[in-house]
């Protein structure tokens, strides 16, 4: 998830002009603010019971497909609502910009 995130943001808010040690800079801040927003917003979504789980897969070190499939099975729409994250804040950075 986190390389299509990255790829996004260098797409669309047009990254790849910047010296390499610019971009790397940027996408790793940029990369860790849609993370915990999508963090944020996916906790909101599981219940108690599905949280407990999902803070066990992530101590036992889960694989990120494990995880990814665990999201999309508890959260409906799950894909999608990354998907919006996403657009959301690159939408902000190019007002910001």
């Amino acid at each position: 998830m986190t390389d299509q995130i990255q790829k996004t943001l260098i797409d669309d808010l047009g990254l790849s002009d910047l010296p390499a040690d610019k971009k790397d800079q940027l996408l790793m801040k940029m990369t860790e603010v849609v993370l915990k927003r999508i963090f944020l917003e996916t906790m909101e979504k599981l219940n108690d019971k599905d949280q407990d789980e999902y803070s066990k897969m992530i101590d036992e070190n889960a694989e990120p497909e494990q995880l990814e499939k665990f999201l999309q099975e508890k959260i409906a729409g799950y894909e999608g609502m990354v998907t919006k994250i996403v657009t959301d804040f690159v939408e902000e950075m190019k007002v910001v910009s």
